[in-house]
């Protein structure tokens, strides 16, 4: 049988369509779609500006549900021992500020200390460049030097402006960094007091059929979240514990604060760890020289290597299900747009998005799914 009976065979009992029905059809389609995808841009453009106008409501909201994630074990733990809901979240509160307050006791101090120390060092190790540049084979003209210099400085004080306005751009118009602090806690206590009757509350006011799904939703998010923040604050302990060490070892200066400063920066993924790690490298360059340096910096790529291939993939796969890139792009996006506090939000927010996107994949999987069929035969009717 040849090919154009085969043709024909499939298109026998068929009216064949015309060109332009089917191209118009095909435009149509691309038409619709096409609009589908601009209404999307706006209502996500309309989305921006109100997180805009409101950024000052939505921070201490966010920042309250990622610390309240951190508290709500000990805070559940004490309510299971008898604790009545108030009392046990006061306990919890109150017990992460004695320890935030006792880390920066210990911070400023040392940072007081070994400034002037570490300033004189510097400055010495600026000029040693600066001869060592002049000198051969680089043979570098004082202008040239000052030029350089002249363009780092600016440099530096544009990164600076630019860091200062992403530290306090969420909060520039409220009426001061304590108030919304301030804020950030009572919203902190109510989250972890009220917590487990916020759902029922929003299922009842919603209706069965709504409130199942935002309830399943928002219980998601809430383990999602609480996941993320535990095994990153266990991953950026390890990640602090193992650099600290080693710094204090080698006798690097402020080696206390530089782990603390791992730490925190574990929460900004790859780009914290990058900056903490750039940072105990200058310090050891400055304070004890190259060979110091250098040892430091074989340490933190040990420990970020040890991080990248055993500790995240193994503690973080389980909570984010986030790939690398998705991860990176959020930070850079997120560092863009709303700068410090921005880089910190991006990956939870990266998570919540991506929860609510498994969930409504799950309903269209249910929805979509061919019916079952029974396993057992039907009887033959006699």
């Amino acid at each position: 049988m040849s090919e154009q009976d085969d043709i024909e065979k499939i298109h026998s009992g068929k009216k064949a369509r015309d060109r332009g029905d089917v191209i118009g059809a095909g435009v149509m389609w691309l038409a619709k779609w096409s609009l589908c995808i601009v209404a999307i841009a706006a209502g996500a453009w309309v989305l921006g500006l109100l997180i805009a106008k409101l950024w000052v409501v939505l921070l201490p909201v966010a920042l309250a549900l990622i610390i309240a994630t951190v508290l709500w074990p000990p805070t559940r733990w004490l309510t299971e021992h008898r604790f009545p809901p108030g009392a046990a979240a006061s306990v919890t509160v109150l017990g992460f500020l004695g320890l935030l307050a006792g880390v920066i006791a210990v911070i400023v101090p040392s940072v007081v200390d070994q400034a002037p120390e570490l300033a004189d060092k510097s400055t010495a190790g600026v000029n040693r460049v600066r001869d060592w540049l002049q000198g051969p084979p680089l043979r570098v003209r004082d202008e040239q030097l000052e030029s350089a210099v002249d363009a780092i400085v600016q440099r530096l004080k544009s990164s600076s402006e630019q860091i200062a306005s992403g530290v306090f751009s969420g909060v520039s118009t409220a009426t001061s960094t304590l108030v919304t602090l301030f804020l950030v806690l009572v919203l902190v206590f109510f989250f972890v007091k009220d917590g487990p009757r916020l759902l029922p509350w929003m299922h009842a006011v919603l209706g069965s059929r709504s409130g199942r799904h935002l309830e399943q939703v928002l219980n998601r998010i809430w383990a999602t979240l609480g996941g993320f923040i535990r095994t990153q604050a266990l991953v950026s302990l390890i990640d602090a514990v193992c650099i600290g060490t080693g710094l204090v070892i080698l006798d690097v200066p402020l080696a206390f604060v530089l782990a603390v400063l791992t730490f925190i920066g574990g929460f900004v993924p790859i780009v914290g760890a990058f900056v903490a790690g750039a940072l105990a490298v200058l310090v050891a360059l400055v304070a004890n020289g190259l060979t110091t340096a250098l040892i430091v910096l074989g340490i933190i790529i040990a420990v970020q290597q040890l991080e990248g291939n055993v500790l995240q993939p193994v503690l973080q796969s389980r909570s984010m299900q986030l790939h690398a890139v998705v991860v990176l792009v959020a930070v850079t996006a997120g560092s863009a747009l709303y700068g410090i506090v921005g880089a910190f939000l991006a990956v939870p927010v990266a998570a919540v998005a991506a929860v609510v996107l498994r969930y409504i994949g799950e309903q269209i999987d249910v929805i979509t799914a061919p019916p079952k069929v029974s396993d057992k035969a039907e009887p033959a009717p006699e």
